[in-house]
């Protein structure tokens, strides 16, 4: 039975009325509310409002909660103006998956003033989606490729997986695959926006770590990927999934991580982002030929344009750029592609001339399958698990904006930093920064790009928190050391942050 209170009744979640949960609470003998909202650590956070009578909920429902700003978003706004309310976002409500006597909600903030608190990063992202919109009339959807590995105790292999050959592996190769189809169950019944889940590539038989939780424990990664959805909404969708993923692992006595980097030489952690324009519902990402358009391009111009500074709100600890390495189908430099999972930006497959791809394979087909949407996005491959969602998300769509604003120059940019599938990378291509040190330059340098929208104090948090990093050296650092002593730097860099975001 879907988690999805809407669903459940049977009507749209936008259409979704007070009265209409307050009948399901008291039909469904509900003893909670629970309010979940992603705090300034990239983490879910929740409010347990017990029913007390349904007066009380209607109450809950209709006013939210007061919190505390300044522990949600330490060091983001002080302790003289922090009280905030937390506001239930009425379409998101669901039953949660871990208590199923209580309905939870995705909320949003209000400052003292009743009105959108500008430093939120949830409500950041909803102004650059609502600027979008008003400024070019485009509606901006957006799905992310959600990588994590599970870790557990090391087991006889009957079937080992071989070294870097984890990709879309099935049981029993995949020892973790029954946990993660429990996983995308859940997060499908609650957000009904999962594309597909699998293996990924990442295996590693032995972890070596100073860390006792991770040395000698066996390590498995995956991939949750999702349906395009309202920008906003596919951030939620990400934050709500993080937590899933976590207290399903944690049920089976399994670690679940999303940091960037486990171990030299194995795969990475990425967080993709596939985007795609709409307007009036239809994708205008390619014209009448089933070529990119001019439009798409404005927006891969717009993003390279931005590419630097977003990697301040995507790679945001010092073992970020341990995953963005040549040969690990990361990106390393500032171009774009069909197909090249190297490339910044790639322009994956999209069904450019219809859906019916069965009746290619299936001769005696008698049924034709007509599809009324198109489907092809654009794939920035730069950010990881450490990302702050909301803030990068709206980035993303303040870059984009940016390409349509200056449509002529950022497709000149985009024609001129175009790389074709088979065709060698350019040494004259910028690099993105080596370092979070650097990528708080960037976004100092160039913070205008963002204030219209982002609070330079948030800015200035942001670059805190990066250069706190301390690893503007590091790359040298790392170069002056032995193998063993690299190795050693390496992985104490990679698992300090084993929990991040």
């Amino acid at each position: 039975m879907s988690l999805s209170v809407a669903t459940r009744l049977g009507i749209s979640p936008k259409n979704l009325q007070r009265s209409d949960l307050l009948n399901f609470i008291n039909q469904n003998n509900i003893k909670r509310i629970t309010f979940h909202y992603t705090a300034g650590d990239g983490r879910l956070k929740q409010l347990i409002v017990p029913v007390n009578s349904m007066i009380y909920a209607e109450r809950i429902l209709a006013a939210g909660e007061r919190v505390d700003g300044s522990s949600l978003f330490k060091s983001m706004v002080g302790t003289s103006a922090s009280d905030l309310y937390v506001v239930p976002v009425y379409a998101s409500a669901f039953i949660d998956p871990f208590d199923e006597k209580s309905i939870g909600f995705i909320c949003r903030f209000l400052d003292k003033d009743e009105k959108l608190a500008e430093f939120c990063p949830n409500n950041i992202l909803v102004k650059a989606a609502q600027s979008l919109k008003a400024k070019h009339n485009y509606d901006l959807w957006v799905l992310g490729e959600l990588e994590f590995y599970l870790i557990g105790d090391t087991e006889e292999e009957l079937y080992p997986m071989p070294f870097q050959g984890g990709y879309q592996a099935s049981g029993p190769f995949s020892k973790y695959i029954d946990v993660v189809k429990e996983m995308l169950e859940i997060i499908s019944d609650i957000t009904g926006h999962v594309k597909y889940g699998h293996s990924e590539v990442g295996t590693i038989n032995n972890i070596e770590s100073l860390d006792k939780i991770l040395d000698g424990k066996y390590a498995e990664q995956f991939e949750v990927e999702f349906l395009p959805a309202p920008i906003e909404w596919a951030a939620d969708y990400l934050s709500l999934a993080k937590w899933v993923i976590r207290n399903v692992a944690e049920q089976y006595g399994l670690l679940a991580t999303f940091a960037p980097k486990l171990e030299v030489g194995y795969a990475g952690t990425g967080l993709h982002f596939h985007m795609e324009l709409l307007s009036d519902n239809n994708n205008i990402m390619t014209n009448a030929d089933g070529e990119l358009s001019r439009i798409a391009k404005q927006a891969i111009g717009g993003l390279l344009r931005f590419a630097p500074s977003l990697t301040a709100f995507g790679n945001t600890i010092a073992a970020s750029h341990l995953r963005l390495v040549p040969g690990q189908e990361s990106p390393t430099k500032l171009f774009w592609s069909d197909f090249n999972r190297s490339a910044l930006i790639r322009v994956p497959l999209g069904w450019r001339h219809g859906e019916d791809m069965a009746s290619v394979i299936n001769h005696r087909l008698k049924d034709k399958y007509i599809s009324p949407f198109k489907r092809q996005t654009i794939e920035l491959r730069s950010a990881d698990g450490s990302a702050h969602i909301h803030l990068l998300l709206a980035g993303i769509a303040m870059a984009i904006s940016y390409g349509m604003d200056h449509g002529d120059a950022c497709l000149a940019l985009a024609n001129k930093r175009y790389t074709g599938p088979n065709t060698e990378i350019s040494e004259d291509i910028p690099e993105l920064p080596e370092s979070c040190s650097h990528s708080a330059k960037y976004l100092r340098e160039e913070a205008e790009l963002y204030t219209n929208l982002i609070p330079s104090y948030i800015l200035e948090h942001i670059c805190g928190l990066l250069e706190a990093e301390e690893d503007e050296s590091l790359a040298d650092e790392l170069k002056n050391l032995s193998h063993d002593e690299c190795s050693a730097r390496q992985r104490e860099l990679m698992h300090r942050s084993i929990h991040v975001a």
